[in-house]
């Protein structure tokens, strides 16, 4: 394992080179990855998809392939690059992968040779459902408008007693700040630019997903829940919430379509002897994107600084060893180099 000093020798020794390069759009423009050359190209908060009607495997599955980013963004707002965040996350979302695809399904297809940092991951395009998948177990401080909490402070502001929120009909005086919930609870929201948190009935009205559809995925991800909770429990740490999306693929089977249990997507809580959360100055000491939006004072505009984004660099790569019992092993090629020759490996076995 890394100690703290090494992480933060890395950033500072490497952290600048490994954030530098061109967005893929650029790569893929400039002609270095040839085969995908007339591919529509999305840019997304923290990855970037490429996929074309031309663009499928050799058994006829149309393919996505999806690029993480260094981006970091929190209240819809991008605030910059953190080193290594790309393969921080590549790691963390294989290694939970690996726990629950047989729950949760996948759309990655296997390429050997590519190595769990790759931050190209190669999948089938889906036909995605509009719908942003949230379990929530605490009632975890939170600036986001689509949190419980922040429902919460408006339902005591207003002085009512029962707060209905995503279809949960809630006792406001039964709750507090990060305090346990009654239950697991499924507070789906909108996938748009501005997400808003809805009750499941908008999805079916809307015809966003059938009531069928949206019972497979409630069911299945609250499985997964329990799996991965169990599975941080044993390493003192405490699963609190987490987001998950997902489509159909051409077999017609629902599959996650995206990242699973990463620092970004879900909140993770150090445990305490007793099982409860650890606290430090009286808040939960966390490893999730919540240490970067505590640092945000301008929501609409701040940029992290140089520093700023070190810090949270260190916190991401000290959470992934925490999360796996294992060091951080970095790739140091540049960013164009890891692009193009790991999206040249995964099209010389799918294609």
């Amino acid at each position: 394992m890394l100690s703290e000093n090494q992480i933060r020798d890395l950033v500072a020794e490497s952290g600048a080179r490994v954030n530098e390069g061109r967005p893929v759009k650029q790569i893929i423009a400039d002609g270095d990855i040839p085969r995908l050359n007339g591919c529509t190209v999305l840019e997304g908060k923290v990855s970037d998809s490429v996929f074309g009607d031309d663009l499928k495997s050799s058994g006829g599955k149309p393919i996505r392939l999806m690029f993480r980013n260094n981006r970091i963004s929190t209240h819809d707002v991008n605030r910059g690059a953190i080193p290594f965040k790309d393969q921080v996350l590549a790691n963390n979302h294989d290694h939970m992968l690996q726990l629950v695809e047989h729950v949760l399904g996948s759309s990655q297809f296997k390429v050997p040779g590519l190595q769990p940092s790759s931050t190209v991951i190669p999948s089938e395009n889906l036909n995605l459902l509009m719908v942003e998948n949230v379990l929530r177990m605490y009632n975890a401080e939170s600036s986001t408008s689509t949190s419980l909490y922040q429902a919460w402070l408006k339902a005591q502001e207003a002085g009512e007693t029962t707060l209905d929120y995503a279809g949960h009909q809630i006792d406001v005086g039964a709750l507090s700040a990060n305090g346990v919930l009654p239950y697991l609870m499924d507070t789906p929201s909108t996938k748009a630019k501005v997400d808003r948190t809805i009750d499941p009935k908008y999805l079916f009205d809307n015809v966003v997903c059938t009531q069928a559809q949206y019972n497979q995925i409630r069911n299945a991800s609250m499985m997964a829940f329990g799996m991965v909770s169990q599975y941080l429990a044993e390493r003192g740490m405490i699963l609190v919430d987490t987001k998950t999306e997902h489509g159909v693929n051409t077999d017609g089977r629902i599959v996650a379509a995206d990242e699973l249990y990463t620092m970004d997507s879900s909140r993770f809580w150090r445990m305490d002897d007793d099982g409860s959360p650890l606290t430090r100055d009286g808040k939960p000491v966390s490893f999730s994107k919540e240490f970067a939006r505590g640092m945000v004072t301008d929501k609409d505009s701040q940029q992290f600084t140089d520093e700023q984004a070190g810090e949270i660099a260190v916190r991401y790569i000290q959470g992934l060893q925490h999360l796996t019992s294992k060091a951080f092993e970095p790739d140091l090629r540049s960013r164009d180099q890891r692009i193009v020759e790991s999206t040249n490996m995964i099209l010389d076995h799918l294609l």
